[in-house]
């Protein structure tokens, strides 16, 4: 492992910026300081970096307590490094150079910019820093670790989905419902005391909150993004409400209750985040049998994007004490791009496969190295979860499966079913990232309220679920994302508007003209140039907002997404 054992000495690090005149009109000119500064940030920190995203793979294959304490380790190394006071007055100084407009060079500038947001987290007491990854790392241990348990029996992540996707016993349900949320009173109190360490190091730094900090640090507006969401919810209600009356039709009756007997356990996930499968034909059966790995290759392969030495690299099924999750990393930003999961033969995991090596591409795979080592990456979380969904969504697609050489049995039926399941998917999705952004912006504001009332209030307004009766259990605590990726599932929801208007920017330049519905890409070597030169190649030189109009043409919008389910 590549773990360097401690960080730069004080004396060395004294000695690197001893150069670096702290007074704004001292030195040299704008633009070699801070050419000076970005060379000083690479040998610095990229190091730590690799180190860090090392500790953190193995950490999460392994669970095991030593790779959790070296994954600690290496983020707090780099957290030292972050939050030197030298280097961040030097940062300061060249920005306010760049600000005047001293600095003609665009590609420094976007860098300078970013070194001011990735140092600016980090001026706080880094004994601070160390609490809040320590209670980190603690947390999301036990998520590693937690496996629900009911009647004695452990069972895995894929085992509760595949309960809640089959059985038609509503006791069952509820207990393995009830199994999976008890990660959420497990991690509760520490969830608290970290989102108060989170907001002490905002307020130290001069915001509101931690959510106000990190939508700053993320390029994003606050009251833009309610504005947006506020719009989203508007266009979806009626949809959605119309989607899941049928959807309850038909839950209830496999279930052999009423409808207004349905409870959060009868949908078919623990969340409410996917389409329930209750329509006419079993989506998981064509991938029963099929090679998951082989389609993965062949059809990314096929648009001339391929990722076997992605696969080569990755840990693919599930191990004891391993994350039951799944994600992709790039640890070097040298190629080196590797994704975790936990496969099984069903269209979640096909779906799931699609996604993150929807990342992988998206990556130094494809962003060139001549692209400056701070720049090589993408633009945005968001606009690297839109490319995850963009190619996820074909996971549903009859006619995507066998154009990839797979028999769909009542090839009719199955295509009627999909489609509703896509459309459904699209707007249930939508309704749970409402929950999931005002319940985090709402948490940050005051951990010290009902955080149990404030999520099934949320959960009852948005997703239409019912509260369960006497229920006073920290649910909200069992979404892992809330603790180990604090303010980010709003931007899954700006990435599906960026999938969708990618893809119909696809089906108009590339497809000339055609319907974007009807387009699957499979053996089209255009969709890969068209993704290399659009999206990923300018890397991190752009901004999201940048990105979105020189990939689409137009700056980001609900437009496309709309007409992905069906709205005029």
């Amino acid at each position: 492992m590549l773990l360097p054992e401690k960080c730069l000495p004080v004396a060395l690090l004294l000695a690197a910026i001893a150069f670096w005149p702290l007074a704004v009109h001292a030195g040299p000119e704008a633009l070699e300081r801070a050419k000076k500064l970005i060379s000083y940030h690479e040998k610095t920190i990229r190091p730590l970096e690799i180190a860090a995203a090392e500790a953190w793979w193995v950490a999460n294959i392994s669970g095991k307590d030593e790779d959790f304490a070296k994954k600690e380790q290496a983020q707090n190394k780099i957290d030292e490094a972050l939050s030197n006071k030298e280097t961040f007055a030097e940062i300061k100084a060249v920005k306010a150079l760049k600000d005047k407009g001293e600095i003609n060079d665009k590609l420094v500038a976007r860098m300078v910019d970013l070194l001011y947001l990735m140092y600016l987290e980090k001026q706080v007491d880094p004994e601070l820093l160390k609490k809040i990854t320590a209670k980190a790392n603690e947390v999301e241990k036990k998520f590693n670790v937690f496996r629900a348990n009911v009647d004695g029996k452990e069972l895995t992540d894929s085992e509760v989905r595949k309960i809640l996707k089959t059985s038609t016993d509503s006791k069952t349900r509820q207990a393995v419902w009830e199994a999976s949320k008890k990660v959420g009173a497990e991690v509760a109190g520490d969830l608290k005391e970290l989102v108060k360490l989170r907001n002490e190091m905002a307020t130290k730094l001069g915001f509101k909150n931690y959510h106000a900090l990190q939508l700053y640090l993320n390029e994003q507006n606050g009251d833009e993004l309610i504005k947006l969401f506020d719009e989203l919810d508007q266009l979806t209600r009626e949809p959605f409400a119309k989607a899941k009356a049928e959807i309850d039709q038909r839950l209830a009756k496999n279930c052999g209750i009423k409808v207004e007997e349905l409870m959060p356990w009868h949908v078919h996930d623990p969340f409410f985040q996917e389409s329930p499968a209750v329509f006419d034909v079993n989506l998981d059966e064509p991938y029963s049998k099929a090679d998951i790995l082989k389609l993965c290759k062949d059809f990314y392969a096929g648009i001339d994007l391929p990722i076997d030495s992605v696969l080569a690299r990755s840990d693919l099924y599930e191990k004891k004490g391993k994350s039951p999750h799944a994600f992709c990393t790039d640890i070097n930003r040298e190629g080196d791009v590797r994704v975790l999961a936990n496969i099984v033969p069903n269209e979640y995991w096909m779906g799931t496969m699609l996604h993150e090596l929807g990342h992988a591409i998206y990556s130094s795979k494809n962003i060139p190295q001549s692209v400056p080592y701070l720049l090589r990456s993408e633009a945005h979380i968001l606009t690297t979860e839109g490319v995850a969904m963009q190619f996820e969504r074909f996971s549903k697609s009859r006619a995507w499966l066998e154009k990839m050489g797979v028999k769909v049995e009542n090839p009719e039926a199955f295509d009627v079913a999909a489609e509703k399941v896509r459309k459904n998917q699209l707007l249930i999705f939508s309704r749970w990232c409402q929950v999931m952004l005002r319940f985090e912006k709402s948490m940050y504001e005051n951990p010290d309220q009902d955080l149990n009332k404030l999520w099934w209030d949320l959960v009852e307004k948005y997703q239409l679920l019912k509260r369960p009766v006497g229920r006073n259990a920290p649910d909200y605590a069992s979404k892992i994302h809330i603790v180990s990726a604090p303010v980010y599932y709003h931007n899954y929801m700006m990435g599906q508007l960026f999938a969708s208007q990618v893809h119909a920017t696809i089906a108009k330049e590339v497809y000339k003209g055609a319907d974007p519905q009807s387009i699957i890409y499979v053996g089209e070597k255009k969709i890969g140039e068209f993704m290399k030169k659009r999206v990923f190649e300018p890397g991190r030189t752009l901004d999201w907002r940048e990105l979105t109009k020189f990939a689409t043409g137009r700056e980001l919008s609900a437009k496309d997404f709309a007409a992905d389910f069906g709205a005029k």
